[in-house]
């Protein structure tokens, strides 16, 4: 989702990505790729970190047809003769995690991820029906999405989770706090939520490097959503919590590579813009909320005012829920009982009409 940067000072000290099928010197010793994705955000960022006698892999792109070809590619070509000696996956996203099954069992390689992010994954691939089932439906049709919206969002709009090719029996879990060795560098494991329950990053304090996987994005904000299997979550707050962590933690001037768009120096300046924008987004549910109350369906053209494709909508519908909860914990909206039954929110200052009562929260 794209957020104002024009104004930010931010650095970016590789202007141009990696073309297609090759890799790109980032940082000494680190390797950058980029992969298609099918979607309107276009790309993932995969990085190759110097192990010993190989390349320790961060990520890998989806579990489709196209990414296992250009994997094919880059072990044939740029890679030829020095392995991949293990495999970090950041967070369970198919476009970080989805080809990962399917690397780790051709090259025998070692899989790092926490163990939440390991174990939803498991999960969706297990069991790839749960994203039709009744509670997934109820979810969106409690607030407000009509029977042909609920069916395009839990089919069309899911089929991307299911565009992964597993994950190995066993793993190595990585934990926040704890420092992971690869090849002479020594990178500190941390965590956040929001856009994902257990996204890892690494930071190598020696050399300011800083790999945020989607945690902290250049020119758009990581999609934060509120899931059907907890529906009244707080992600929102958790991913606010993160950002102002990470500005506690690190330098300003670390150089951060993400998962998508450039790698670029101006972190704290990027994690308070990102702050911003989801207060902007808050103020502006606030203000539809003032004279009447909405539901998250009616809301998301608030926030969303281009066309929505379904899997675009499942995002969207998700991420305004997640602002809708969070402000539910600040006082800042309430619950209004209405006649249809649908789930609607009201400005807790507001004027509130259209057969709707609000309700203490």
């Amino acid at each position: 989702m794209a957020t104002p940067s024009s104004d930010l000072p931010l650095l970016f000290p590789v202007p141009t990505p990696p073309e297609p099928g090759q890799l790109l010197e980032v940082a000494s010793g680190v390797l950058w790729a980029r992969l298609a994705l099918p979607f309107r955000l276009d790309h993932v960022n995969v990085y190759l970190i110097e192990d010993g006698p190989g390349w320790a892999l961060i990520d890998t792109g989806l579990g489709d047809q196209c990414t296992r070809e250009t994997w094919d590619a880059l072990l044939a070509g740029p890679l030829a003769g020095r392995p991949l000696t293990r495999l970090i996956v950041t967070h369970f996203h198919p476009d970080h995690a989805g080809a990962a099954g399917w690397l780790a069992a051709r090259l025998g390689l070692p899989v790092a991820m926490s163990q939440t992010e390991y174990l939803v994954s498991v999960n969706l691939h297990l069991d790839p029906g749960a994203l039709d089932a009744a509670h997934y439906r109820a979810f969106y049709s409690s607030h407000g999405l009509d029977r042909d919206t609920t069916d395009r969002v839990v089919t069309q709009g899911h089929n991307y989770l299911r565009m992964v090719t597993g994950l190995p029996p066993t793993f190595r879990r990585l934990i926040a706090g704890e420092t992971v060795p690869v090849g002479g560098r020594r990178f500190e494991v941390l965590t956040g939520g929001g856009h994902a329950p257990e996204l890892v990053m690494l930071y190598c304090r020696d050399e300011n490097l800083f790999l945020a996987a989607d945690q902290v994005l250049a020119k758009i904000s990581p999609n934060v959503s509120v899931w059907a299997v907890d529906p009244d979550g707080d992600p929102l707050g958790i991913y606010l919590r993160s950002l102002d962590a990470l500005i506690g933690a690190l330098p300003e001037d670390v150089l951060v590579l993400p998962g998508h768009n450039l790698p670029f120096r101006g972190l704290h300046a990027r994690a308070e813009a990102l702050k911003q924008h989801h207060e902007v987004r808050c103020r502006d549910i606030e203000q539809a909320c003032r004279r009447k109350p909405k539901s998250a369906a009616e809301l998301v053209p608030v926030i969303f005012r281009k066309p929505l494709d379904p899997h675009q909508l499942g995002f969207a519908f998700s991420e305004v829920l997640a602002h809708v909860n969070f402000m539910l914990r600040q006082g800042r909206l309430s619950w209004a009982a209405c006649a249809d039954g649908i789930v609607r929110v009201a400005a807790a200052s507001g004027l509130h009409s259209g057969g709707c009562v609000a309700e203490r929260s």
